[in-house]
């Protein structure tokens, strides 16, 4: 499936192709700060920017970076470096109601006043590390 998005200012648009409409939540500390609360990303198989020149890039890890609309500060995605594999962040996609929450991970790091309605997957962070682990071997 393909699907269109782009940020706030609509100076940064994207096609992806190969969106997975199964989307996971994120409540790890990092997600929290960049996004102010859970990260909500759909892994895809790839991506086309325009506006590329505006999208401000941040290493928030050895393996990982977020990006970002320099111009209105829109969350764009997460990626990781390796394998050059991008999550786009739910928001930003033209059509939201294709996406399902599927799952949560670092759910030990969530903070007490929310939680989500559902029945879904719910891994804390070494669980979801191990399980990452696994995938790759």
């Amino acid at each position: 499936m393909s699907a269109s998005g782009k940020c706030l200012c609509g100076k940064v648009s994207f096609v992806a192709e190969g969106v997975h409409t199964d989307l996971h939540s994120c409540h790890c500390s990092m997600c929290q700060a960049w996004a102010g609360g859970p990260a909500f990303a759909a892994p895809v198989s790839s991506v086309t920017f325009s506006g590329a020149e505006h999208i401000g890039r941040y290493a928030s890890s050895a393996w990982a970076e977020r990006g970002f609309c320099k111009h209105c500060g829109s969350n764009l995605f997460y990626r990781l470096v390796e394998n050059d594999a991008y999550f786009l962040c739910m928001g930003a996609f033209d059509d939201l109601a294709q996406f399902r929450l599927a799952g949560e991970i670092y759910v030990d790091e969530k903070p007490p006043g929310y939680n989500f309605a559902g029945e879904h997957p719910r891994m804390t962070g070494e669980e979801f590390l191990q399980f990452m682990q696994q995938q790759g071997s």
